[in-house]
């Protein structure tokens, strides 16, 4: 029983559930961003501009938050989608690729490099303000376009690879918020910080009593948005602050019933001649049972898989509709991309981001600090992750809207942001489409 229970974790593992989602995300987010385009560059412009503009008051009391449509999106829902990154990066932290020295090593190494080198990069062009302050646009890499392209490589795509770039963009995560956090908050309010403070309290007693019951977290976390949002800080934050605050640990692990041991002894009796029909079936039955495990998983887990696919198939789109709309006739293209903003930026992300990645892994690898070894069939597949690396797409669109209020720069960055995560995604597609093995498993996983 033991070893059909190994069995299934690793065919029922989350990072699994989690690529297939951010793989299906990236499809539907580059037909949002398609949509925003098309809507920008048609007469149904002004509509398109006059719906974000759209003015939405909600308030209780003395407390009111009068915003247009387009910052209820980038604080409000955004706030889900950094929940989400709080979760995955604490998950990560405790049993995942970032849970000991060893496996955490190279992508805290590629993260680190991959930040570093883009933002001098950007600086080179832009040193002097207020051009400077969109430093970190490119440091992002976009989670669920990189996967995105991963998936259309198919099942010559190691494992390790895709662990690699998943672990790699969740620290990269963590030094965005990290830079929000220092970089891009405005003057602080202390009655607001106060009652934040306050909410985190509360947050970290409901935590070190071990309460289980989501439902007391997500109520303070609101509280905790709200008070955010008037401090100064940005709002968003408040979303990694309860990620990290919800329960990692599962409660006590129940006994099987009779049909989930029966269940898990059909999955367990697979067979190599076993038919497609019979696989599909198969993994229907794994689904029902991962179902039946998660319900009785930690609070972290368990929120996380209500909420990623909200966040990947509803948060993100719409935050790239709202957002990736800009004018590309000819004169606004050729001024755009001639701008030390575009420059900074496309060159930061499709430069910067092989420099910074592949030059830190190959170090790594070569020093002995990974299992990974420095044979041809590894380096071209971290030299394409680090291509993919350069795809920055979501991350580095919020942060380029905290950079500048200046339309006019935020189009530039918009620009250098599609132009460099073009260029990124489609050259390591090509790279890893024709010259990565098509038996690649030979590194260690």
């Amino acid at each position: 029983m033991q070893r059909l229970l190994k069995r299934f974790r690793r065919e029922t593992s989350p990072v699994r559930e989690f690529l297939r989602t951010e793989a299906a995300s990236g499809v539907l987010l580059g037909v949002a961003t398609i949509l925003a385009l098309v809507m920008a560059n048609s007469p149904l412009a002004g509509a398109y501009r006059s719906f974000l503009d759209t003015p939405v008051i909600v308030g209780i009391g003395a407390i009111v938050i009068d915003k247009p449509l387009l910052l209820w999106i980038n604080d409000g829902l955004m706030a889900i989608f950094f929940l989400i990154v709080g979760l995955e990066i604490k998950r990560e932290i405790k049993y995942g690729e970032l849970s000991s020295v060893k496996s955490a090593t190279l992508p805290l190494a590629c993260a680190a490099g991959g930040a570093m080198v883009p933002a001098l990069i950007y600086l080179a062009f832009n040193p002097s303000s207020p051009a400077a302050r969109g430093w970190a646009i490119p440091m992002a890499t976009d989670i669920a376009f990189a996967v995105g392209v991963l998936a259309l490589l198919g099942t010559r795509v190691p494992s390790w690879a895709k662990l690699l770039l998943l672990a790699t963009a969740v620290v990269d995560d963590l030094i965005a918020v990290i830079v929000i956090a220092l970089f891009y908050t405005s003057e602080l309010k202390t009655e607001a910080l106060l009652l934040a403070t306050g909410a985190v309290g509360i947050l970290i007693i409901l935590n070190s009593l071990n309460v289980r019951n989501l439902w007391p977290y997500l109520l303070v976390g609101g509280g905790l948005w709200v008070a955010v949002l008037k401090s100064g800080i940005h709002a968003t934050l408040a979303g990694v602050v309860l990620g990290f605050l919800i329960p990692a640990m599962a409660k006590k692990q129940r006994a099987l019933t009779d049909n989930e041991a029966a269940l898990l002894q059909q999955i367990g009796s697979r067979t190599d001649e076993e038919t497609n029909l019979q696989k599909e079936h198969r993994q229907q039955r794994l689904e029902r049972l991962e179902d039946l495990v998660v319900e009785s998983g930690s609070p972290l887990h368990r929120l996380e898989h209500k909420l990623h696919p909200v966040v990947a198939f509803l948060v993100i789109p719409i935050f790239a509709f709202a957002n990736a709309g800009l004018t590309l006739d000819v004169q606004t293209l050729t001024s755009a991309l001639a701008a030390p903003i575009s420059l900074g930026i496309i060159v930061g992300l499709f430069l910067g981001k092989q420099l910074g990645v592949f030059t830190v892994a190959y170090l790594a690898i070569r020093l002995g600090l990974t299992p990974l070894r420095p044979d041809r069939d590894t380096l071209i597949w971290i030299y394409g992750l680090s291509l993919l690396a350069g795809i920055g797409f979501t991350m580095s669109l919020f942060i380029g809207g905290l950079a500048f209020d200046d339309p006019g720069r935020f189009e530039q960055a918009k620009i250098g942001i599609l132009a460099g995560s073009l260029l990124s995604g489609v050259s390591g597609f090509l790279l890893l489409r024709t010259r990565s093995p098509r038996a690649p498993e030979t590194s260690a996983d």
